[in-house]
């Protein structure tokens, strides 16, 4: 008994008893109810785990990048995150797409929406598709297998790229997909003569050809990290710089359609089209050849103008929103290719981080559309974006 309490008379004690009493009884069956109630258990759980749940569980896209430089040592991170020289196009690969604003259509019944496409005849269930990157088992040791399996769970296209850890048949056999096969044509063609050989046998539905690398760019952040690149399983050798007869030599051996990837300009874009390519694919290598060549969303209509519904227009670099797989769509481009995000993704979580990322961008795609107005793909008009192009002729 406390020195308070036995300072008391005995009635004052008494009464301090019965108050004690009444506050215990008043407040242990509320009390007892919350302690055993789903809220109590639910607010325990989140108290605990809030912190580990928003490390470990990325919201969006970007937030993989932060997950994958963790999770690799710092030379392979480097060696996927980096750019040429001073990094300004690869900055402004992305920032492009935030100086472009969408213009809703509110006045719409958008209860239904339909973000499904299809490339070059094959079906997919948006236009978001894998593109072409080095080295997945870097990132992961099931590598380009692992990728593999999401872009088919996913039921979109993988490009795989020639520089793979993983050889075509490989890839081609960890499970059924359709697939397309990256390739660079070496002045040695027996090389390529080989791949394509191999690539088409494998089921792989068209070929990629990188147009854009007569030498490699300046990556400072592989040069100061001494970056040694394993040894591809693919290809060895030296790349041909002879475009023109290096489509017309794959058009005589292969009768899977070409696109061509690395394209920037009105002028090639017209030369494309007269070659005979199937499509064209507008990228700047992930701005890593040419540092100051323009974002590649800054020349979509450019190229769009110029092949003029001839063949379709990919775009690849930069995406990292739903909105900008739309504004892209806005701007004529039939589907576009998503790199460092699908390998960070692959970093942080392996097979299901691949999976995350795209579904992360395809809700975000779906909801852009709803909100836009736009219930399928042929809704999404030059008029539901406006660029820093369209602000200047508004204020002449």
């Amino acid at each position: 008994m406390s020195t308070k309490l036995q300072n008391l008379t005995p009635e004052r004690r008494k009464y301090s008893h019965l108050l004690h009493s009444f506050l215990f009884s008043s407040l242990y069956f509320p009390l007892s109810v919350f302690l055993r109630s789903p809220t109590f258990t639910i607010w325990i759980a989140f108290t605990i785990s809030s912190d580990q749940t928003m490390a470990s569980e990325p919201v969006n896209v970007s937030e993989f990048e932060a997950l994958a430089k963790k999770a690799l040592p710092k030379m392979y991170f480097d060696f996927y995150a980096g750019g040429a020289e001073d990094e300004y196009t690869l900055k402004d690969n992305e920032e492009a797409y935030q100086r472009i604003t969408i213009r809703p259509r509110v006045l719409v019944d958008v209860s239904r929406i339909d973000t499904s496409t299809s490339i070059l005849g094959y079906p997919i269930s948006s236009p978001i598709m894998v593109a072409p990157s080095a080295l997945h088992q870097l990132a992961n040791p099931e590598g380009e297998l692992a990728t593999a399996r999401a872009s088919a769970a996913s039921n979109t296209i993988m490009i795989l790229s020639f520089s793979s850890s993983y050889n075509v048949e490989e890839v081609a056999a960890s499970c059924d997909a359709v697939r397309f096969f990256q390739l660079y044509v070496y002045r040695g063609r027996h090389i390529a003569a080989n791949l394509v050989e191999r690539a088409e046998r494998s089921g792989y539905k068209a070929i990629v050809l990188t147009v854009d690398c007569p030498r490699l760019g300046r990556r400072e952040a592989d040069i100061r990290n001494r970056m040694i690149v394993p040894k591809l399983k693919n290809v060895e050798g030296f790349v041909s710089n002879d475009v023109d007869a290096d489509v017309a030599w794959l058009k005589s051996i292969t009768s899977l359609p070409i696109l061509l990837k690395g394209i920037l300009t009105h002028e090639d874009a017209l030369k494309a089209v007269e070659v005979g390519a199937a499509g064209v694919i507008v990228s700047n290598h992930g701005a890593r050849q040419l540092d100051y060549s323009p974002a590649t969303i800054t020349v979509v209509e450019e190229v769009v103008r110029a092949v003029k519904g001839k063949i379709p227009v990919i775009v690849d670099g930069g995406v990292r929103r739903g909105t900008d797989v739309f504004k892209a769509l806005a701007l004529g481009a039939q589907a576009v290719l998503v790199g460092r995000p699908i390998i960070y993704g692959l970093a942080a979580k392996g097979e299901q981080g691949v999976k995350q990322v795209i579904q992360m961008l395809k809700d975000e795609f779906e909801l852009t559309m709803a909100l836009a107005g736009c219930t399928s793909l042929k809704d999404i008009t030059r008029s539901h974006v406006r660029t820093d192009r369209d602000r200047f002729q508004s204020m002449l």
